[in-house]
C-alpha cells in the first residue's frame, strides 16, 4: 500500500510515518509533503496513493484548497489540532478525522476503515455505481446558492449562478455578475471558495475567483502561464500561473 503524507511538522510527519510503518510495515511512504502547492503538483503529476494522511492547517493554506485544485481519488484520513473543521472534511474524500497527539490505535483504526471500505465496494459494484450516480448529482446541487450584500441603503440578494467572477478590489472582497453589476461582499475570498461547488468555480490566483460560465477563452501566454478571457471585461489581464495550469485544464475539461 503506498501512502502519501501531507503535514507540514517535519517533526510531526516523521512520528506519523514511523506509526503508520508500525501497523503496516509492508506500507510505502511515497512521499512526505508539507504545503498546498507542492500537494498539487506532486497529486497532479503522480499516481495516486492508496491512501492520504492530511494535516488541514498546512504553512500556506486549508487543505481544502488542494481539493478545488486538483482531483483527488484516494481516501483521506485527516489529522488535526482542532475538532472545527470535520464537516468539511468529509464533504471531500475523508475516512476518519484524527485529532492530534496521534495514537497507534488511531492509525489502526484509520486502516481498518480502508480495508472495509475496499471490500464492501468490491462485493457490492452494482450498488457503488448507483451511489455514484446519487453522489455526482448532488455535488452538482451543492454550494452557496445566494449571496446577500448592502448597496445604496438597501440589501440584495444575488444568486450565486448569476456571478460571473468575485476578485479583490481595493483589497476588498467583491462580486461582479453577468450583467457586470458589482457588489462588495464581507466574506474573504479563501472563505467563498470554500462555499461554492468546485466544478463551477476556480480559484485562478489570489485575487480571482471565476465561474466556469464566464470563460471565453483560454490562450498560452509567457513563462509558461495562461491568459483567460472571460464573456464581461475584468479590471485586470486573468492570469494562471505555471504551478495551476495542469489543475484549470483538468477543471475546464471534467465537466
Amino acid at each position: 500500500m503506498n501512502v502519501l503524507i501531507i503535514e507540514d511538522e517535519v517533526k510531526t510527519a516523521k512520528a506519523l510515518a514511523r506509526l503508520i510503518t508500525l501497523v503496516k510495515p509492508e506500507a510505502v511512504i511515497v512521499a512526505s509533503i508539507q504545503s498546498v502547492e507542492t500537494s498539487v503538483q506532486y497529486l497532479s503529476s503522480n499516481t495516486a496513493p492508496d491512501l492520504i494522511f492530511m494535516d488541514i492547517q498546512l504553512a500556506d493554506g486549508l487543505s481544502f484548497d488542494i481539493f478545488k485544485r486538483v482531483k483527488i481519488v484516494s481516501p483521506v484520513v485527516f489529522c488535526t489540532a482542532y475538532n472545527d473543521y470535520a464537516i468539511e472534511a468529509f464533504k471531500v474524500n475523508g475516512i476518519d478525522y484524527v485529532l492530534k497527539p496521534i495514537a497507534e490505535e488511531n492509525i489502526r483504526a484509520a486502516f481498518d476503515k480502508v480495508y472495509g471500505l475496499k471490500n464492501f465496494f468490491q462485493t457490492h459494484k452494482n450498488e457503488v455505481n448507483d451511489i455514484e450516480v446519487l453522489i455526482n448529482r448532488i455535488e452538482e446541487n451543492s454550494g452557496k446558492k445566494s449571496f446577500l450584500v448592502f448597496k445604496n441603503n438597501k440589501y440584495l440578494i444575488v444568486p450565486t449562478e448569476t456571478i460571473a467572477f468575485f476578485y479583490i478590489r481595493n483589497e476588498t472582497p467583491a462580486i461582479v455578475n453577468f450583467d457586470q453589476e458589482e457588489y462588495s461582499i464581507s466574506q474573504s475570498l479563501d472563505e467563498v471558495s470554500h462555499l461554492l461547488p468546485a466544478k463551477q468555480f476556480f480559484r485562478l490566483n489570489r485575487q480571482y475567483l471565476i465561474n466556469f460560465k464566464a470563460v471565453k477563452e483560454v490562450e498560452h501566454y509567457f513563462a509558461r502561464k495562461l491568459m483567460v478571457r472571460l464573456i464581461i471585461p475584468s479590471p485586470d489581464k486573468l492570469l494562471v500561473g505555471k504551478d495551476k495550469v495542469t489543475a484549470f485544464l483538468s477543471w475546464l475539461e471534467n465537466r
